[in-house]
């Protein structure tokens, strides 16, 4: 009989098992990649496309071309492409990322069939009415006008435009932007976009040999190349000389603050063990930040850190917000966790709870066949292989408080921040 008194028996995670997906090339150029789940009969089916390279006189055309895929083809207006859709119990969305933009379409097997077609269509076929490019226009502006409002928002836009320029990384849309958009200019970047050799497509779920023959031979017959290759190299980035940037609202209750730099990218050998040395200073609820600004002092409800990772491009951040008259006195206990940090090594009590709630967490991460695919989606697009995972579970479980230490002071060096406060500065 079960002893309910007694905790079951821990285990460390000694490595990740993940699915290796299958993977073949089209004759039209587009790579696919499967995962085979055999259970379910349902599918998650991704087409992803490498943004076109960033046109500072023209900087939403990424953006705009992917959220308006669905509006409309020739033969198929925006609610007949939702009403195939939801009719045979799918659901389609298209998603825009700062390196790729992808369509996502989750289906049962069985309707493949009558599914696909409509995929196809809006890939090969898309016409960006004016009716609903207008419509687009209108809307955009208004949601970046009720943005524009919000100290956090604020401080997020001059964060990315100090770190990354005048580049798709620090895009800092205006009203006047969206009004430069113009159809045929959505249809050129259409066209050289979304071409089968710029596309990666990557399928989940209950991929048998009928299956795969089903999607890829619908999107290898009769999708052919545009007569120009996609150009998905990007400008290089344009980080600002300034790097403190306040923006003063009298009347707030709160302050915004979000600082950082430009950090490595999880194509580089020290990203696992920054990944370790984040949470430690904020990753996570537990975190150093979180037991001294929220916890101990009670300046803000939450304040967090992390380390993005972008094609061209890694940063590492903070941000919270907190009450306008302790601004200052977050800043200053902000800078005395970095410095500790730099300072004191981690104990080994600390350092243990932290590699295991990392190595919970990813291990945790991995519920489904789609959570395999995702994993892969992250080291494939950042020119790495599945092996990363088992490189990172070990890095976890054997990174040193001295070597954390050295990152730290390898890595964080506070006067070098980009600092951005909105709100108050007392």
């Amino acid at each position: 009989m079960l002893d309910r008194t007694i905790a079951p028996e821990s285990k460390a995670i000694d490595h990740i098992n993940l699915i290796k997906p299958g993977h073949k090339v089209l004759a039209n150029g587009c790579q696919v990649f499967w995962f085979n789940s055999g259970d379910q009969e349902l599918v998650r089916i991704e087409w992803i496309f490498g943004n076109l390279r960033f046109n500072p006189a023209k900087p939403l055309l990424n953006l705009a071309v992917n959220s308006l895929l669905t509006e409309g083809t020739s033969k198929l207006n925006a609610a007949q492409i939702a009403d195939q859709i939801d009719y045979y119990g799918a659901f389609l969305q298209a998603d825009y990322g700062y390196d790729q933009s992808q369509l996502t379409l989750y289906s049962l097997n069985r309707h493949l069939g009558n599914t696909l077609p409509v995929i196809k269509s809006i890939l090969t076929d898309s016409q960006f009415p004016e009716k609903e490019v207008e419509t687009f226009i209108r809307n955009q502006q208004q949601k970046l006008q009720v943005s524009l409002q919000k100290n956090d928002m604020l401080a997020r836009r001059a964060f990315n435009k100090a770190l990354y320029g005048n580049t798709i990384y620090g895009l800092t849309s205006e009203l006047k932007d969206f009004e430069q958009l113009q159809r045929a200019d959505l249809l050129q970047h259409f066209e050289n976009m979304y071409q089968p050799s710029n596309c990666t497509l990557v399928i989940a779920g209950k991929v048998d040999e009928a299956t795969l023959n089903q999607i890829t031979s619908a999107f290898e017959a009769d999708w052919d190349n545009a007569a120009q290759a996609a150009d998905t190299a990007q400008p290089e980035l344009q980080p600002a000389a300034e790097r403190f940037y306040f923006t003063e609202k009298p009347q707030a209750l709160q302050s915004a603050i979000r600082m950082g730099v430009q950090m490595v990218n999880r194509s580089h050998p020290d990203f696992p063990a920054l990944q370790v040395l984040n949470t430690v200073l904020g990753g996570y609820f537990g975190s150093r930040l979180m037991a001294n600004i929220r916890e101990d002092k009670g300046y803000t409800y939450g304040i967090g850190s992390g380390i993005t990772s972008l094609r061209d491009a890694g940063a590492f951040f903070i941000a919270t917000e907190v009450g306008a008259d302790v601004c200052r006195s977050a800043v200053n206990e902000i800078e005395k966790e970095i410095n500790l940090l730099k300072t004191e090594q981690i104990s080994e009590e600390e350092l243990s709870l932290v590699r295991n709630y990392m190595l919970g967490s990813l291990l945790g991460s991995l519920e489904n066949v789609f959570s395999h695919a995702d994993k892969f989606k992250n080291v494939y697009f950042s020119g790495l292989d599945l092996d990363y995972y088992n490189r990172y579970t070990e890095i976890v479980k054997t990174v040193t408080a001295e070597q954390l230490q050295q990152l730290a002071n390898q890595y964080l060096h506070f006067d070098d921040f980009y600092k951005v406060i909105v709100g108050k500065y007392e």
